[in-house]
């Protein structure tokens, strides 16, 4: 068996371990206690072989030791030698550094003496060629090259600015203006020429002249007013063609004149709108061979050329250009054709009474604006090399036509939604003859319920116009006409609601005024007596369909308000990305300081709205700010309005409840007053009751009508619940009003009880009997009996002369103390 020494030298080696893996590693016929001698004098043997080594190599360390300690101390005393040398030289290095630094500077300054010398050499030649050149520069403008002129005038540019503010040649500053102003004149007919006749080289060669002296913009100049005229004609031609239909449309009503022919006339009266795609055609036309020609001859300005071009174009034309839209917007009402007006006219006021903006003219004019916004996009396209800045500014020029008209949007928005709400159908209710009040209410409720998705439509296509015509860059003035006109029709639907109060009989009664009061049946028109029982009926169920307007406008305007809120955040999205580049949330609008305008962030920014507000800063940071608002769910697009609806679904409740309890307030009236409540016995032969077992008629009536009422609700309640989900809501809406009505004609009971003033044993009977009656309704309705009430049946069903006892007794204590004393004092029963 061979040793492994390096298995012993390791830290985790176990004794143990290794004993029983010799073992195991033995031969099975070796016997064990053999095994173990050999293994145990193997290891003595390589313990002595280990012994001897360490010994003969320490013998051998210890004589190398003494030579050791020899080099050390050789090596530390060379070490002290070099540092001694290395000193003196840092000594030397010092010394010559501070000669050497006093060295340098008088070096620097000779070298400056030298540059200044050499400078005021060049600039003494520099005025000296000036010089000369001032007094050679009329040959050169003599010899007609302008192209050497244009070097010599650069030159003497150069060395004017070389030479600086020198008194004696501030004649020649003022001769070099005028050299220029004189080779710009004489460059300017060759340019033009040029130009008109597509010479590239020559004008190319005219463009490098106009450079040199710095006179570039005579080119941006010269090239508009060339192709300014042609484009001009374009835009005149629609005069033109207006000019020639008018004069054959004469010339068509003389013959038919002259021939008694009995034919109508017609107009070929040419409209703005159709012929404005084609004048859109041409110019994009003019300007893509444009854009192609200064590509070659003007390399280096073509970008912002035929921009400036459109730019002019569109500033010459701006004043027609609104003139004929305005027009245009006219001409799809009859009204306004023939009066030769438009919006613009309406909104001044100057129109005759009677004509309002309506939605034809801004469907006339979102149609125009559409025929711009296709020749915006294509504009884009084709400066899509053109310098933003300039893009954008020509852009803006483009819609400029429309800017009149986008910044009085509020108004004809507001006008436009007036006007078609006014054509609503949302007449009051009139009174009729008996029989016909509950067609005139199912009618009128009818009306305004059918008019609530009528005026949400108009709401929303006012929304998609607003989009259209601005791309929501005017949506704070939209949510503001928005919010007037949605006043304007619930203040409508209020004075329907007024009307509807004399119909149902119940104008001058209030849910809230006291009850009881004995001036309520004479405020009452409504005569119970002259309707029939099918009539109030038919009252009661048109009124209980009023409830359906109130949840109605409730739900359609809250949904209106959620869709006009994504809206807005889509705005804020589209926006954002488009003046800033992303979709952050912008709290505060990044204005350049410099320019006072807003960061425009990429070819995105180019869309219409995002162009008009660039510039606009107070607008921006206004119309953001309302964007960042309508993120919050809670945010109301409509705030007024959403307060007015409040109010109106209050006032739908009130006139409910007034018209559901009217019958009982009448059959109640005079409760009070009732005769038998202070009859006597009257003597008879026969033992006959001293009161009715039954109880009268008015309490009967009034406790079939409540019996009657879940009947009545039960329709409405089906159509409030229009799906499975909702049929919890419309069994609590059902119950809810059943509950109220209830409660009100219990109330209206009570206050007629507390008002009588003596009542008989017999009357005590018989109102005992009523109120037990009544109570047996009220449990029949799953409702709780009032303690007042139950204190009334208690105390007067109870004899006279056990009422003092009863109240007196602990079941006294379970008694409505107040009503107990009342109804004592009405029977007289002293209680002291």
């Amino acid at each position: 068996m061979m040793l492994d020494r390096g298995q012993f030298s390791d830290e985790k080696f176990d004794p143990k371990k290794w004993v029983n893996s010799a073992c195991k590693s033995r031969h099975p016929q070796d016997p064990l206690d053999n095994h173990l001698v050999d293994l145990e004098m193997k290891l003595q043997m390589a313990s002595e072989e280990i012994a001897a080594s360490l010994e003969e190599q320490s013998a051998g360390a210890l004589l190398r030791v003494p030579r050791a300690t020899r080099d050390v101390l050789r090596l530390r005393d060379d070490a002290v030698s070099l540092r001694n040398s290395v000193a003196g030289i840092l000594k030397k290095i010092k010394k010559a550094e501070g000669s050497s630094a006093e060295s340098i500077a008088a070096l620097a300054k000779v070298d400056s003496v030298k540059q200044r010398m050499e400078e005021t050499y060049q600039t003494l030649q520099q005025a000296a060629g000036l010089a000369q050149l001032s007094s050679t520069v009329e040959d050169v403008f003599a010899s007609g090259d302008l192209r050497q002129a244009a070097e010599t005038l650069a030159t003497m540019r150069k060395c004017l600015k070389n030479v600086g503010e020198v008194a004696e040649f501030a004649n020649i500053r003022k001769q070099l203006e005028v050299l220029v102003d004189r080779l710009d004149t004489m460059v300017q007919p060759r340019l033009i020429d040029a130009l008109e006749n597509r010479k590239i080289d020559i004008a190319q060669d005219l463009c490098k002249i106009l450079r040199k002296i710095k006179r570039i913009g005579s080119l941006t100049q010269q090239y508009t007013n060339v192709h300014l005229k042609p484009i001009k004609q374009f835009w005149e031609d629609f005069d033109s063609k207006q000019q020639s239909s008018k004069l054959a449309s004469e010339k068509n009503e003389i013959e038919r004149l002259s021939s008694n022919s009995e034919l109508q006339s017609s107009s070929h009266m040419i409209s703005f709108s159709t012929w404005l795609p084609s004048f859109y055609d041409e110019l994009l036309l003019y300007l893509e061979q444009e854009w192609k020609w200064c590509m070659v001859a003007f390399p280096d300005h073509y970008r912002t050329l035929v921009p400036q071009l459109l730019i002019q174009t569109m500033e010459a034309v701006s004043k027609s250009f609104v003139s004929r839209i305005n027009l245009a917007t006219g001409e799809v009402v009859p009204e306004t054709k023939a009066l030769a007006r438009g919006i613009l006219d309406i909104l001044s006021g100057d129109m005759p009474k009677g004509i309002q903006i309506q939605t034809k003219h801004l469907d006339a004019l979102i149609e125009l604006h559409n025929m711009t916004g296709i020749f915006a996009r294509n504009i884009q396209h084709l400066f899509s090399e053109a310098n933003h800045e300039q893009l954008v500014k020509t852009l803006k020029w483009v819609y400029d036509p429309y800017e009149s008209f986008k910044q009085r949007y509020g108004e004809m928005e507001r006008a436009t939604l007036s006007s078609e709400i006014a054509g609503v159908d949302l007449r009051g209710a009139v009174t009729r003859g008996v029989g016909a009040q509950g067609i005139e209410l199912s009618e009128t409720v009818r009306r305004m319920e059918e008019s609530i998705p009528q005026v949400i439509v108009l709401l929303e296509a006012a929304v998609e116009r607003c989009i259209s015509l601005t791309g929501g860059s005017e949506a704070d003035e939209l949510i503001s006409a928005l919010d007037d006109v949605m006043l304007e029709y619930i203040s409508t639907l209020q004075e329907t609601l007024k009307s509807l109060r004399i119909v149902c009989g119940v104008d001058g009664v209030g849910s809230k005024k006291e009850i009881g009061s004995d001036k309520e049946g004479a405020q009452n028109p409504r005569k119970v007596d002259l309707i029939s029982n099918e009539e109030e009926w038919s009252i009661v169920q048109g009124a209980l369909q009023i409830l359906t307007v109130s949840d109605c406008l409730t739900s359609r305007s809250s949904v209106f308000e959620a869709s006009l809120r994504a809206t807005l955040a889509r705005l804020s999205t589209t926006l954002s990305i488009s003046v800033f580049g992303s979709s952050l949330d912008q709290n505060q609008l990044p204005i350049d300081d410099a320019s006072g305008e807003l960061p425009l962030g990429g070819k995105a920014a180019l869309d219409m709205a995002a162009v008009r507000l660039d510039g606009h800063r107070e607008k921006a940071r206004k119309l953001f700010n309302l964007l960042n608002q309508a993120k919050d769910p809670r945010f109301h697009t409509l705030p007024l309005a959403s307060q007015r609806i409040v109010v109106f679904v209050d006032t739908v409740n009130e006139l409910v409840y007034d018209v559901l309890v009217s019958k009982v307030r009448q059959r109640l009236s005079a409760v009070s007053r009732l005769p038998i409540w202070s009859s006597v016995e009257e003597q008879s032969a026969f033992p006959l009751p001293a009161f009715s077992a039954y109880p009268q008629s008015y309490v009967t009536s009034v406790g079939e009508y409540l019996l009657t009422l879940p009947q009545q609700l039960e329709p409405l309640a089906e159509g409030i619940a229009s799906s499975d989900a909702n049929n919890d809501d419309a069994q609590f809406f059902a119950t809810e009003w059943m509950f109220k009505v209830a409660e009100g004609a219990t109330a209206l009971y009570m206050d007629q009880l507390r008002g009588i003033q003596y009542i008989t044993d017999r009357g005590a009977q018989q109102l005992s009997v009523d109120i037990e009656y009544l109570s047996n309704v009220l449990a029949a309705l799953s409702m709780p009996i009032p303690p007042v009430l139950a204190t009334f049946h208690t105390c007067l069903s109870t004899p006279r002369d056990q009422l003092k006892d009863l109240v007196k007794s602990d079941m006294g204590n379970q008694l409505d103390l107040p009503t107990a004393n009342l109804v004592c004092k009405i029977r007289r029963v002293s209680l002291d």
